[in-house]
């Protein structure tokens, strides 16, 4: 049903997204079914022929509803030259470089985005995550007050006394290794709004996760989630959140009572925050295969517009429920 809400907030405000990686065949089928079902207006990065032709060769036959842009062809290539070596000027970049780097379709659609053109971008099922992040970061960059980019993931799990009926938000689980107290803080705040956004919650409730409540136990780990509880505060100042919470207390009321008596979030957690990149993809992976839940993501979070990962292992149907996610991002910015 998540996935049916999220599919149907994001038909009700389409939104523009860019997939660069246009002649790849799960790609194109994904864009193919997003236009027929009227998901999101789809802009596709290539040269029109080999496009329609190999549309043509699979069978699509929406795919003219699509916007095609080729950077060796386009006016705006120029344009976007331009507006790439004023962002990457500091850095030493020449207007001979940047015009090489449009030819990139990463760095094309980043751009297209930038300029306001598109809304959100996806890519990933034949780049890796480096090369989806790298033209972002330099292009898009993070929003105000976010220096860090993180993953969140959606559990859909079979037990609907936790979190939101039996569904959570868990970040970061893909992309920062070891974030200190500030980035941690920054995770928090972003993983709730992707809880919003994507998740559609009224009222993210953040648990800030360790392996003690409230001085349970002493240790820097510990320390670094206490400081990064009260930096996530003051970040965002009407964020519900309270951490140091074991996972039990964060999710089970009785628990939560017994551990963190008079805490809001506490039992009623539906928005779990990990201390690190490796509890994070432990746990996540664990309760998908254990538990059965439905894992979707990871959902970038943190740069000032959309852009997604997708694993190179993907299928068409990952693709087109990012499509969906990430119009819905879109829509929230």
């Amino acid at each position: 049903m998540l996935i049916d809400q999220i599919i149907a907030r994001a038909k009700s405000n389409k939104q523009r997204i860019v997939l660069p990686e246009s002649l790849e065949e799960r790609t194109i089928t994904a864009a193919d079914r997003a236009l027929a079902d009227d998901l999101a207006d789809i802009i596709l990065i290539g040269n029109k022929e080999e496009i329609m032709a190999l549309a043509q060769k699979l069978g699509l036959s929406h795919i003219d509803k699509a916007t095609i842009i080729d950077p060796a062809t386009s006016e705006k290539t120029e344009e976007y030259a331009q507006l790439l070596c004023e962002l990457r000027k500091k850095k030493g970049m020449t207007i001979e470089e940047a015009r090489k780097l449009t030819q990139n379709p990463l760095y094309f659609g980043c751009l297209i985005i930038k300029n306001g053109d598109a809304d959100g971008q996806i890519s990933g099922a034949l780049s890796t995550t480096g090369d989806t992040l790298r033209p972002a970061l330099q292009i898009i960059k993070c929003k105000p007050g976010i220096s860090c980019v993180s993953g969140a993931m959606l559990m859909i799990t079979k037990a609907p006394e936790y979190g939101e009926e039996g569904v959570l938000v868990i970040g970061d689980v893909a992309v920062t290794p070891m974030p200190d107290a500030s980035q941690l803080a920054q995770i928090a705040v972003c993983t709730a709004e992707t809880a919003k956004s994507v998740g559609g919650f009224d009222d993210p409730r953040v648990a800030m996760l360790s392996f003690s409540t409230k001085g349970s136990a002493k240790h820097e780990v510990v320390d670094k989630v206490v400081e990064a509880t009260r930096l996530a505060k003051e970040l965002d100042p009407s964020l519900k959140i309270d951490g140091e919470l074991q996972a039990d207390a964060a999710l089970v009321p009785s628990v939560g009572q017994k551990k963190a008596p008079g805490s809001d979030i506490a039992g009623k957690a539906n928005v779990l925050v990990v201390p690190c990149l490796e509890v994070g993809n432990i746990a996540y992976k664990l309760v998908q295969r254990l538990g059965g839940a439905d894992a979707i993501g990871p959902i970038l979070q943190g740069i000032a517009r959309p852009v997604n990962d997708l694993s190179r292992g993907c299928s068409v149907d990952d693709i087109y429920k990012m499509i969906a996610i990430t119009a819905c991002q879109s829509q929230a910015k």
